[in-house]
Formats: structure tokens, C-alpha cells, sequence
């Protein structure tokens, strides 16, 4: 699975998804994009995950048209998302086209 970070997204997470192509927004240049032109360009570029932070965007976007699959982290912290990792990568491995789901960390 081709799968995008965005900022927020503790880099070192990358090293658990293994079998999936992971990028970062920052990579790519695409940091300073809104959420709607990250949302578009994810897609377009055949993203089909994006893993956030942001805990509003589902509230600033309308997300019911979109391909890209969202999870959103309830942490920035890396040490806690840690802890949850199992749960991240079931997540990845479970979730949808368009799919969106929030993981309490």
C-alpha cells in the first residue's frame, strides 16, 4: 500500500509498516499544502492512506467523496504512539478506500 504521512506523523513509525511504500508530506514537498490540497494531491499522486494527527479534519474537509483511506492518531507523541503499533498496523492492513478511523492513543 502506498501510504503518505502527514506532519505530525512521527517519522520512526515508518520502520513498522513494513510491505507498504511509505512518504512523508515533507518529502514530497507538500508540507505547506492546506488539508483540501493535501487531501487532492494525495490521491492524485495514488495514495491510498494517508496517517495523520490532525484531529480536525475530519470537522474541515468533507470526506465522504475521497479515495484516500485516513487514520488519524490521537497523539503526536512517539513514544506513545509506540505502544500502540499492533493496533496501527491492523488498521492499515483492515481499513477501506475512503475508509476514515481514529485510534486513541
Amino acid at each position: 500500500m502506498k501510504i503518505l504521512f502527514d506532519q505530525g506523523t512521527p517519522v520512526p513509525l515508518r520502520r513498522y509498516l513494513s510491505g507498504h511504500q511509505v512518504s512523508t508530506a515533507y518529502e514530497k514537498g507538500w508540507h505547506n499544502l492546506s488539508n483540501g490540497e493535501l487531501l487532492r494531491t494525495t490521491e492524485e499522486a495514488g495514495y491510498q492512506l494517508l496517517i495523520t494527527t490532525d484531529q480536525n479534519l475530519r470537522y474541515q474537509q468533507n470526506l465522504r467523496e475521497r479515495k484516500v483511506a485516513i487514520i488519524v492518531l490521537l497523539s503526536t507523541s512517539w513514544p506513545r504512539i509506540q505502544l500502540h503499533i499492533d493496533q496501527i498496523n491492523n488498521m492499515v492492513n483492515i481499513i477501506s478506500e475512503g475508509g476514515y478511523a481514529e485510534i486513541p492513543i
